[in-house]
């Protein structure tokens, strides 16, 4: 399950500077030229990516394109599609490297025994990255099975001009949220953007409330399925969100993350709580007016001092062809110079790697990493910090249950439950 990051504020500064089918992910392949030829031969690394909107995926492409070693291939699958398939992907024919996340979900794959040790590729890049990334990239055999290539903060996303010209100030308090979001629907705005047809955005509301309501170690706990859902500890976090529903951007399960930041881009919302790739929705004449504030406190005895802050990056699948190529790409992955690349053309991530050059990073950028440097707590996401199948078949029904029908609690928190402990024995 998810760990507590022994990261200082330094220490993160210094270390810094969101899914197939049964067989094969189908999706919209690419070539990058290397020394070697062929589709899938000796001399070529396949590359599963779940990298399909427009920025991430011309990202990859442009850091694998310096990748001289060998022939590469991508195949891109929606990025939802690929993580509810994941499990079958990687018992099916999948590629030599994937797309995926640290901590939990690395885990989990890493003792199913459906991915590769790639300890020696640490001792070789270990140098690059804190101690921190390295425990979030370690199995629960002490081995490592995940390379980290970027990351980003979850936080109250905002335009800063919009809030000039309205005199609006960042909350500290809950009840300071409420009241900013009253004046927001006075002065004919949608206080807060909100979009969950992709069934994860909604996570990321949870989290925080039950982060910030009942604490980090609470919240890890009842991720790794040792807390009910019927406690009156989780019952009080949806109590809440329910209260904050009637701020929120209506008809929520029709609507894409992309198109509730476009909203915000479009001055027609107030706020939106998302992660810092909400930068990807704006044009780039208007990136330097977007601005952020973290979640404000709700339970004093726990602060604002954790958040979440997912590391994405990639590991080789257990089936593939070519380990030796999988494994000099993952070196690829890991050298600051791709990592810079991939921070230069995508607003929203920041570099992994210690050794990154991080003095060309935007505002909105320094400011994320600095934001993780202040958290004395770092979750990587409510379905990256429990088991996929949980995440997938009973949270993703169960939250957008609750966004179309906030008063059904109880029946709701029971089901979930009950479906717990058939999957956590």
């Amino acid at each position: 399950m998810a760990q507590h990051l022994p990261i200082s504020r330094r220490h993160v500064l210094l270390g810094a500077a969101a899914f197939g089918v049964p067989a094969v992910l189908t999706g919209c392949g690419s070539d990058a030229p290397g020394p070697a030829s062929g589709d899938g031969g000796p001399g070529t690394v396949t590359i599963g990516s779940n990298a399909s909107d427009e920025i991430p995926k011309k990202t990859l492409e442009t850091v694998v394109g310096g990748f001289t070693q060998a022939t590469t291939k991508i195949n891109t699958v929606d990025h939802n599609t690929f993580q509810e398939n994941i499990n079958r992907y990687l018992r099916g024919t999948p590629e030599d490297v994937f797309t995926w996340f640290a901590g939990y979900r690395m885990q989990f794959f890493a003792e199913q025994g459906l991915a590769v040790d790639i300890s020696d590729v640490w001792r070789e890049i270990g140098g690059d990255y804190t101690q921190a990334f390295k425990d979030q990239s370690t199995g629960t055999d002490g081995k490592q099975y995940f390379v980290p290539f970027t990351y980003y903060p979850w936080a109250v996303f905002y335009r800063k001009s919009l809030w000039q010209e309205k005199g609006y100030e960042p909350p500290a308090t809950l009840d300071e949220l409420t009241a900013l979001a009253r004046k927001m629907r006075a002065d004919g705005l949608t206080p807060i953007a909100f979009a969950d047809k992709d069934g994860w955005p909604a996570m990321g509301t949870f989290d925080i409330l039950n982060m910030r309501m009942n604490g980090y170690d609470f919240h890890v706990s009842l991720m790794g399925g040792k807390e009910s859902w019927t406690d009156p500890r989780v019952r009080q976090v949806f109590d809440t969100w329910r209260g904050l529903m009637e701020f929120h951007q209506p008809a929520a399960l029709g609507r894409t993350w992309q198109e509730a930041g476009q909203s915000l881009a479009q001055k027609k919302t107030g706020m939106y709580l998302l992660g810092m790739f909400v930068a990807q929705q704006f044009p780039e004449a208007d990136r330097d007016d977007l601005d952020f504030f973290t979640f404000p406190e709700i339970n004093p005895t726990y602060g604002t001092d954790a958040i979440d802050a997912p590391i994405d990056g990639y590991m080789i699948s257990a089936k593939a062809r070519n380990v030796d190529g999988a494994k000099a790409l993952l070196k690829h992955f890991a050298q600051a110079s791709s990592q810079n690349v991939a921070t230069k053309l995508d607003p929203g991530m920041l570099a992994a790697s210690s050794k990154a050059d991080t003095s060309g990073y935007s505002a909105l950028q320094k400011r994320g990493a600095e934001l993780v440097s202040q958290a004395t707590h770092i979750a990587q996401f409510l379905d990256r910090d429990t088991r996929p199948d949980f995440a997938s078949t009973v949270m993703i029904p169960s939250l957008q249950s609750f966004v179309g029908d906030p008063d059904e609690i109880d029946s709701l928190l029971t089901s979930i439950e009950k479906q717990k402990a058939n999957i956590f024995r």
